[in-house]
């Protein structure tokens, strides 16, 4: 872990386990702006014409990754965090405090930490005012152009055995499922990002398998996260939702919806893991990642047990 300059940014921190790194800032956001290997490519979006920006009333992605409230609201959750923000350093966690965003009267924290080779990200936000109000923990993910976003779904199984839905799927209106860029698959939901194209897509997904992916470079991004089972989530009950248009991929994970007193909290919690030389055809018609999900069902025993 140290303090380094990135981006144009003075004040970035860099945590590493010698394999991965993370760098995150803190003159503005926080954004974990940087996640890769050391000696590779960026899996995160890069947004070249903000970068090292400061200050300003006007809300900037910055790309990377970023804590945001749910539902969605123009006026609510474009706050602009273009501002510095504390750090606190302990027990080998950092943690970026954001100030208090006083029109939402919320208060946003993001703490990283690396355990071996998995990175574990812990969101909070906290009701700073004097009402009580109903909010989800939303976490984005920006991922890096060229990729495709891979969406898994429960086990298939027959008719006669299974009367009730499993999942949904939500749309917005301007999602289209004849769109080019989505293939569904018997067991899996793809997502292909392509800067050609610059119409935005969007589905959500009560996903109860608890993880999203995304394959570039040669190697598989897994965001694994804390989903809770019978729980109210946002969005036509979305605990999961996958964004892109030409310029962006985003993989989004949500908290369910919690009622919220002043002092109160919540919290949501992402486990993230890279894998190199991941060999990934998106035109195939079929993708076998069952040895990847095994590991996957180990590692989300870390979130349900924490």
């Amino acid at each position: 872990m140290e303090k380094v300059s990135f981006f144009g940014w003075d004040n970035c921190y860099r945590v590493s386990n010698g394999d991965v790194e993370l760098i995150v800032t803190a003159d503005v956001g926080p954004r974990i702006i940087r996640f890769g290997f050391i000696d590779g490519e960026n899996e995160l979006k890069e947004f070249s014409e903000q970068l090292g920006l400061v200050g300003g009333n006007s809300w900037r992605s910055y790309g990377g990754h970023r804590l945001w409230a749910a539902p969605e609201d123009l006026d609510k959750t474009y706050f602009p965090d273009n501002f510095p923000v504390r750090v606190q350093n302990f027990d080998n966690r950092i943690t970026f405090l954001p100030e208090i965003e006083q029109s939402n009267h919320i208060q946003k924290s993001l703490s990283v930490r690396i355990e071996s080779e998995l990175v574990f990200i812990d969101h909070k936000i906290t009701n700073t005012g004097d009402r009580p109000f109903e909010l989800s923990a939303w976490a984005l993910t920006v991922m890096a152009t060229g990729g495709t976003a891979i969406v898994p779904l429960p086990e298939r199984g027959s008719h006669a055995q299974n009367l009730t839905p499993v999942n949904n799927l939500a749309l917005w209106k301007y999602t289209n499922l004849n769109d080019v860029r989505w293939t569904y698959l018997d067991r899996h939901i793809l997502a292909r990002q392509d800067v050609s194209l610059s119409k935005p897509q969007k589905l959500g997904f009560l996903l109860t398998e608890g993880w999203l992916a995304y394959a570039n470079h040669g190697n598989l991004f897994v965001k694994m996260f804390d989903y809770r089972p019978n729980a109210n989530y946002p969005d036509m009950s979305s605990s999961a939702e996958v964004f892109f248009d030409h310029r962006i991929l985003e993989l989004e994970t949500l908290s369910p919806l919690k009622h919220l007193e002043p002092g109160g909290h919540i919290d949501h919690q992402e486990i993230w893991w890279l894998i190199r030389d991941f060999k990934f055809d998106p035109d195939r018609i079929s993708i076998d990642l069952q040895p990847i999900e095994n590991e996957i069902k180990n590692y989300r025993k870390l979130l349900e047990n924490k």
